[in-house]
């Protein structure tokens, strides 16, 4: 499995960005998809994840804000986010998980003030 995250940039506060993630290699129905985000001295955390059946799961910091979809159809799982902060800037990845994880290479998020 190999995924493709793309999407990340630069974005004042209030702002927002949408991330994508691009599945091959295998059909991902089965796997939990999601994103993790990673910043600067920080572990990384879970920030969206959704099964295959469409059931969500947020970060609290994040609800309300960011909102994560999938698309079985084609394997892509994407982040709208909405009302960007400060905090929220961190590398962001992708990720598709069942028996084993596989991790898409990292994006880049700052969110200036």
């Amino acid at each position: 499995v190999q995924l493709q995250a793309s999407g990340g940039g630069l974005v004042q506060a209030g702002g927002s960005l949408r991330l994508s993630c691009a599945a091959s290699g295998r059909d991902l129905n089965l796997y939990f998809m999601g994103w993790y985000r990673q910043a600067p001295g920080k572990q990384r955390e879970l920030v969206a994840g959704t099964t295959g059946s469409g059931t969500t799961t947020y970060a609290d910091s994040v609800k309300g804000r960011f909102t994560i979809a999938r698309d079985n159809t084609k394997n892509t799982v994407s982040l709208q986010m909405n009302g960007l902060k400060p905090e929220d800037t961190a590398v962001y990845y992708c990720v598709a998980r069942w028996l084993t994880a596989y991790w898409s290479q990292g994006t880049l998020v700052t969110v200036s003030s």
